[in-house]
């Protein structure tokens, strides 16, 4: 049995999770094509490298298929109920920041706070007899961040897309979404609300709660951390 480490199979979330392992003496390796999820781990003896996207990370270290994870604060929030019932996190790694906003039509000035969206999301109903649809792939921690504020007159709508783009082609009225230097909102006449934050996300190493290990695993885990410190 080997210690099972998942991290992002493409892009620069996975260029970077290499970097930040080879840092400290242990290299990841993608040993067949792109198109192959093929990889080894070098530096230390009992880990298996396995390559998934970043939004499959979660749920599988909550099933306890893997034993550790590489992906962004905002999956693990959005995906796992309970989440920190069933993964820990073990260190950040200080790339892959992204926030995540709620933003509204920059031609909307008198709409600057989540007060002013929720009289918004009022007047809006009243006027066109539907509520304010929010665009987002983050239902969730929408939903939730939503609630805590009193802003309950509005629609979620599942973004599959660019969000960004969901006002513009008039499928919504806002959105919810990550951004990390808020140019494409901006370039999509979108201004993000001025407390309108709802989590600051990055690249985190976290451990699976639920997975199950024997003596030699817990072993080689605690050698890989040591390693990792």
């Amino acid at each position: 049995m080997t210690i099972k480490l998942g991290v992002p199979s493409k892009g620069r979330l996975m260029e970077k999770t290499f970097e930040w392992f080879a840092a400290r003496g242990i290299t990841l390796q993608r040993t067949g094509s792109d198109r192959e999820y093929a990889a080894a781990v070098g530096g230390i003896d009992g880990v298996s490298l396995m390559l998934l996207s970043a939004g499959e990370i979660p749920r599988e270290l909550a099933a306890g298929r893997i034993h550790l994870g590489v992906t962004g604060t905002d999956l693990i929030e959005e995906k796992l109920a309970l989440w920190d019932q069933l993964v820990a996190p073990v260190e950040e790694l200080a790339f892959g920041h992204a926030d995540l906003i709620i933003a509204v039509p920059a031609a909307w000035r008198d709409v600057d706070t989540l007060d002013d969206l929720d009289a918004a999301a009022a007047a809006f109903r009243a006027q066109h007899g539907f509520r304010l649809r929010i665009a987002t792939k983050y239902h969730r921690l929408v939903r939730e961040f939503l609630r805590g504020a009193g802003v309950a007159d509005y629609a979620l709508v599942d973004s599959q897309g660019a969000t960004e783009g969901t006002v513009k082609n008039e499928t919504a009225e806002a959105i919810a979404d990550i951004t990390s230097s808020g140019e494409t909102l901006r370039a999509n006449h979108l201004k993000i609300l001025s407390d309108g934050l709802i989590l600051k996300s990055q690249a985190t190493l976290w451990r699976s709660r639920t997975a199950d290990m024997d003596d030699e695993e817990r072993l080689t885990l605690a050698a890989l951390l040591q390693k990792l410190a």
